[in-house]
């Protein structure tokens, strides 16, 4: 097994300071556990000099193929560029902080080369701060309850998986692709490994939260009729609690009378049912935009260029 061809997928955004750490570790743990090897690089249209670093060390180390996307197209697109890429039997995901160890790849292939056919990382320990790590994990805790596929909790996109699965995946055309929810639809025989997550090993990400709410909505809108049906359900709440409104003002008529109606009220009842309409009609507009995108068909990033050309 271990002379097959691995392929270890890394999205690289302005990394240049890390990157020859990321390389070491990488190179270091694989060849210790005699694993043939190609470490794919993959730069996200980053603004420093991630790329000519990227190609200083294909010309040092020959497992090393290196991609340029034509401009910044997210995390996820480029990963999945990196995967389209690749040419391993088995296949790795891992981010390129340093945040996931190099030193457990070793033991994620070993554990597929039996009746496993995924292995993906579950984060221990965290080292990030209190809000980051709260909000990671309601994250996860929402979309298990929302979504129609299970995320384990607390895992992300850093694993290795059989070629057979990698297949499955690339045939999902996805606009908005949310990979590890990928990961899990495909389904065959999947395990956790428990690891513990180290602080970035250089710079601040360049993940914001702005980011990570644009991600954790794409998870939930590409995965979760939810949304769209608590539109309908609130519609036929809001109708309910309207007919028993009417009826009791009309009895209160019948039977004592009624005063002139609050000013207050109406306000209240028509900036509610306002809001109400707009926020729905919000929700379907997201989806509406994602059929649209996947109509397109466009592709999720562009290479501009890679390490193998002749320069």
């Amino acid at each position: 097994m271990k002379t097959k061809l691995h392929s270890i997928v890394v999205p690289v955004y302005e990394s240049q300071e890390s990157l020859k750490n990321l390389v070491a570790r990488v190179s270091a743990a694989m060849e210790k556990a005699g694993i043939n090897f190609e470490l794919i690089l993959v730069d996200d249209g980053s603004k420093d000099d991630s790329f000519q670093k990227i190609k200083r060390l294909a010309k040092e180390h020959t497992f090393i193929r290196g991609f340029k996307l034509s401009r910044n197209f997210g995390q996820q697109a480029s990963t999945l560029s990196g995967l389209q890429q690749c040419r391993g039997d088995y296949i790795a995901i891992i981010d390129d902080d340093l945040q996931d160890p190099p030193e457990v790849l070793p033991d994620f292939f070993h554990n597929i080369y039996g009746e496993n056919d995924v292995v993906y990382g579950i984060r221990r320990e965290r080292k990030e701060g209190l809000i980051k790590r709260t909000m990671y994990a309601a994250f996860y805790r929402i979309f298990d309850k929302v979504s129609r596929v299970s995320i384990p909790f607390d895992s992300g996109d850093f694993c290795a998986m059989k070629r057979k699965v990698l297949d499955a995946m690339l045939e999902l055309y996805d606009a908005y692709p949310f990979l590890r929810g990928n990961r899990s639809w495909v389904g065959f025989k999947q395990k956790g490994i428990e690891y513990k997550r180290d602080e970035r090993a250089e710079g601040e990400s360049g993940y914001t939260f702005a980011r990570y709410f644009k991600l954790a909505l794409s998870a939930i809108f590409s995965f979760s009729h939810i949304p769209i049906r608590l539109a309908t359900f609130s519609g036929f709440t809001v109708a309910f609690l309207s007919i028993i409104w009417v009826c009791y003002v009309f009895l209160k008529w019948l039977w004592i009378g009624i005063d002139v109606p609050g000013y207050t009220s109406i306000i209240f009842m028509v900036s509610f049912l306002g809001g109400l309409q707009l926020l729905f009609l919000g929700l379907i507009g997201e989806y509406i935009v994602r059929l649209y995108e996947q109509s397109r068909r466009w592709p999720n990033s562009i290479i501009a260029e890679n390490t193998e050309e002749p320069e």
